[in-house]
């Protein structure tokens, strides 16, 4: 179906509305309105009186894309130019900005979970919002709590948090704040069931009410309670309704039971209708048009324009829209911290088009201001605290003045092509320090491991030998042997499925180790009695034959840990830092004893993923089915020995619950319209950018008539509703 048809024709609009009913996930209508509660009074007024002055035409530009590379950010609104107001720029990624330079390569979220820290939790947070701040983004696409890890083979894992809701929840939380204290809107994502790659955009995500509310709705709850403005609604059905469409994950779980006061962004190309979507609760369509780089052709935009204009959709669902975008810029203070964006995504020259795509408006693009500040401080204070040490025998670590060293392993050496050679970090090439996809940034440098431990070595006046092929074994034999202590690095990526690294298509094809890991390992502890393991991997891999290995006494996860990655990890092995992290996932001994797998192969037009384990992943299913695994959730070592004694309980005395009664308001609406059709045509002397994305009628909108008959029940009441019982209420549901 073509867009220009999705939102005019009124047959178009019920088979909308089918997909909605016809499903396993119930239709919910009308969308809540915003009204203000939550620690959003004065956002709320603020956005009202803005909204307030502004046309039909102004409202939809702000909820609209201008379209894929139309503008300098990833995603780019309309703006208010009568007002003098920009359209808002959001940009990637969760752990630094996408696509830009002089900006910091952070710790991934795994990383940062497992240094159990709220304090480092809210510090990244900051760190990064100043940086998105002084590039002049409104919006950081991020923090992460989809996927929330149900299968350890998940391609973006490794961009989240962990797979238990409680922690992922408060990192959520404190990442939030960290970042919205510093005047930019965060966006949680990606809202709800995206929990691999394959199939992503075609699979449905069946799940029941109990495993919904207390594993991946939880920290989204507490992502809302923290006061969070935007969340982006995900690429794959949940019980067969596309989630960006979906009227029962939108408006009942999202903006009524959780009371989300904030706006829901699709993500990149995740609309998949018009008036359904806008009454199933979207607020804001990214990159705007239906196809990537095609431009011109939107669900939104001039369609909901016309939309509006013949009432199948209310004024006051597109105010409630309009309202929710600006009340989330004025709660993080964007009308005070906001600075002229600076920076290209789309060439990193100091001159392009500012409509790359429309190749329109040359001039200065990319002013390269550094935005780095003093933050690789905390970027090696998260690296190294969270750093797990799982195995320690013989008192192997930390290093005191050994007399000699082997740095083994081509992870622990710099990509050969350059630490950005690979787009989106798309290969497996030498030291790995993030997964690959969109959830990524360019490094400002990459410490590598044999970089740090060689300026150590010199320090200590060690013997220092280092190898990088991992395929020439008798080499990694021979310089292994007779060292005092030989360090073997490993990996294992994933990343998103636009990009396939040695044939896994974002999700990993297994658990074992990359670029011959494994037998590399195997050699050096052939040779070596004191082999220490070092892995860089986004998520578990299957280590049960190293811990029960003799010659290999210690064993660390190092994760992901971002561009100080070298520091991090020679901070730990020589005791700079103490080992205090705690894995945040379980290592079990087969890749069967998770219990849940990837969907890797399906014919069906939509693939479904029943999520029959409920809330039995990770270590809940390990307990539930009786697996011992190598290493717990939670577990842990460090370099002092300590024993807990006189431990108590303290009864805590919650407040009562009391559940919300009575009514909402009635809809309201914001300022008039005028509904002829010249009034909403684009003047004409007006120089548009070719395949840029406008909210006017055109001859594809027609001339703005239609019916709202076919509407879903309820979609269009804007009368007062009842309150849920739940609604805003600690913990919900």
């Amino acid at each position: 179906m073509h867009i220009h048809s999705a939102l005019v024709g009124a047959v178009a609009l019920a088979a909308g509305a089918s997909a909605q009913t016809d499903g396993l996930s119930p239709p919910s209508y009308p969308s809540p309105w915003m009204h203000g509660g939550q620690g959003w009074d004065h956002a709320y007024k603020k956005a009202v009186e803005f909204v307030s002055q502004l046309t039909l035409l102004e409202k939809v530009n702000i909820t609209t894309g201008t379209g894929w590379m139309q503008d300098l950010c990833v995603g780019a609104t309309g703006g208010i130019p009568r007002l003098g107001f920009d359209g808002f720029c959001l940009q990637d990624s969760p752990l630094g900005i996408r696509f830009s330079d002089q900006n910091s390569a952070f710790p991934a979220g795994v990383n940062t979970a497992a240094t159990w820290s709220k304090k480092l939790f809210k510090a990244r947070g900051e760190a990064m919002g100043e940086e998105f701040r002084d590039k002049g983004i409104d919006v950081i696409l991020g923090p992460v709590a989809g996927p929330l890890g149900r299968s350890p083979e998940g391609g973006r894992n490794w961009e989240g948090f962990a797979p238990d809701p409680v922690l992922t929840g408060v990192a959520m939380a404190e990442t939030i704040k960290g970042i919205q204290d510093t005047g930019v809107i965060a966006c949680a994502k990606h809202f709800v069931g995206n929990e691999q790659e394959h199939y992503r955009q075609q699979m449905s995500s069946n799940m029941d009410d109990t495993t919904m509310h207390e594993m991946y709705l939880w920290p989204f709850a507490d992502a809302v309670k923290a006061g969070v403005g935007s969340v982006m609604c995900s690429y794959n059905r949940l019980n067969d309704s596309y989630a960006c469409e979906n009227s029962y994950l939108l408006n009942h779980l999202l903006k009524n039971e959780l009371d989300f006061q904030g706006f829901v962004m699709a993500d990149w190309g995740a609309q998949h209708s018009g008036v359904a979507s806008a009454l199933a609760g979207l607020d804001m369509t990214m990159p705007g048009e239906q196809v990537f780089g095609e431009g011109t052709y939107s669900y939104w935009g001039g369609n909901l324009t016309a939309a509006v204009l013949n009432g199948t959709v209310p004024q006051w669902r597109v105010d409630d829209m309009a309202v929710r975008i600006m009340s989330a810029y004025y709660k993080v203070g964007r009308d005070k911290s906001r600075v002229p964006i600076n920076f290209s995504s789309w060439t990193r020259n100091s001159t392009g088009y500012f409509h790359t795509l429309g190749e329109a408006d040359f001039g200065v693009v990319n002013q390269h201001i550094n935005v780095q500040s003093d933050h690789k401080h905390v970027i090696r204070e998260i690296g190294a605290r969270s750093t797990v040490l799982l195995k320690n025998t013989k008192r192997a670590l930390p290093l005191n003045n050994p007399k000699s060293v082997a740095v083994i392993g081509e992870d622990a050496h710099l990509n050969p092509n350059g630490i950005n050679a690979c787009d989106d970090r798309g290969c497996d090439k030498g030291t790995l320090a993030m997964g690959w996809g969109s959830g990524t940034a360019n490094f400002p440098y990459l410490i590598a491991p044999v970089d740090a431990l060689r300026e150590q070595a010199e320090t200590d006046r060690s013997t220092f030998v280092n190898i990088s092929n991992n395929y020439d074994l008798d080499a990694v034999r021979a310089a292994a042997t007779g060292k005092s202590v030989a360090l073997v690095f490993a990996n294992a990526d994933a990343g998103e499925d636009y990009i396939t690294v040695d044939n896994n298509e974002g999700d990993r094809n297994n658990l074992t180790l990359w670029q011959n890991g494994d037998a590399v390992i195997r050699a050096v502890a052939s040779v070596n009695p004191n082999t220490v393991v070092v892995l860089h991997t986004v998520g578990p891999v299957l280590i049960e034959e190293y811990k029960n290995h003799p010659n290999i006494t210690a064993i660390l996860w190092a994760g992901i840990p971002g561009q100080e990655s070298g520091n991090a990890i020679t901070d730990v092995l020589y005791g700079e830092i103490n080992p205090s992290a705690k894995s945040v996932f379980t290592w079990g001994k087969e890749q069967k004893d998770w219990g849940v797998n990837i969907l890797y192969n399906d014919s069906s037009v939509v693939p479904q993923m029943d999520f029959v384990e409920g809330n039995f992943i990770d270590y809940r299913h390990f307990d539930a089915a009786g697996i011992e695994p190598s290493y717990e959730f939670g577990f842990g070592l460090s370099y002092t020995t300590f024993e807990y004694s006189a431990i108590g309980v303290r009864k805590l005395q919650d407040d009562e619950y009391k559940p919300t009664t009575g009514k909402t308001k009635p809809a309201p609406t914001f300022g008039t319209i005028d509904n002829s059709t010249e009034a909403n045509k684009m003047p004409k002397d007006f120089k548009a950018v070719n395949k840029y994305v406008y909210p006017y009628l055109d001859e594809t909108t027609g001339n703005a008539e239609g019916s709202n008959g076919d509407a879903p029940k309820g979609s269009q009441d804007g009368s007062k509703q009842k309150k849920l019982p739940a609604g805003g209420a600690q913990g919900g549901n």
